[in-house]
């Protein structure tokens, strides 16, 4: 639970950059986001789910 709420607050502080600083339009962050709570619930979301979790303990397993 917890990496899937740092997940939505690091793509949501990520969107918000991009409107301010790229020209992100409104209209594209809500397609966007409408594209993700669709896919969400779709087959594919296990398989989505479990390649950031593989990326997410690679991540954590790096020593700098």
């Amino acid at each position: 639970m917890i990496l899937s709420v740092s997940g939505v607050l690091l793509l949501g502080v990520i969107a918000f950059l991009f409107f301010r600083k790229d020209g992100l339009k409104l209209s594209h962050a809500v397609v966007c986001a409408l594209f993700g709570f669709y896919l969400a619930g779709s087959a594919i979301a296990p398989g989505i789910k479990a390649g950031g979790d593989s990326i997410a303990n690679l991540l954590g397993g790096l020593s700098l």
